[in-house]
């Protein structure tokens, strides 16, 4: 049975938009923002960054939601001190996760050379333990994912 995200997945997913683009878009819609631009910007690394040989777009999209609550983001504001420690958390469960039924975490190998459309099985189920671990380690950290950088300072 899904939950709200798996379904909000299922819907964003049927309204033409790739596995990067859903993550992204999940983590403003909990911060309860928008921003067109960086949902289209995702596309770009979506389906391996558009060969298949690239890294999967779950990936992609799990690190780039990490770099939004993290990352620097104007001149006068710092990464934050375990942004490394968080992307190499997330790299090593993500290769944990995809080396052995797959070959490697490229689009490629996870879908089995076919990328021309995501399989909601293997794409779906990635997709979700993904986001799920990306939220655990913000909580982790000291992150709240509904709160994005820049809402305590009016940025």
């Amino acid at each position: 049975m899904l939950d709200d995200i798996g379904l909000e997945m299922l819907r964003l997913s049927g309204a033409g938009y790739c596995c990067s683009q859903i993550f992204v878009k999940l983590a403003l819609d909990e911060m309860g923002r928008d921003n067109p631009d960086l949902v289209r910007a995702m596309a770009g690394l979506c389906r391996g960054m558009g060969d298949c040989s690239g890294p999967c777009g779950v990936l992609a999209g799990a690190a780039c939601v990490l770099g939004l609550h993290t990352g620097k983001g104007h001149d006068m504001e710092q990464p934050e001190e375990h942004f490394d420690l968080m992307m190499e958390e997330l790299n090593d469960w993500f290769r944990q996760r995809c080396d052995e039924p797959h070959g490697g975490i490229a689009c490629g190998q996870i879908m089995n050379g076919d990328c021309s459309a995501p399989n909601p099985s293997i794409c779906g189920a990635l997709l979700s333990e993904t986001y799920a671990l990306v939220r655990a380690i913000l909580a982790e950290n000291g992150f709240d994912p509904a709160q994005g950088r820049g809402d305590d300072d009016g940025i």
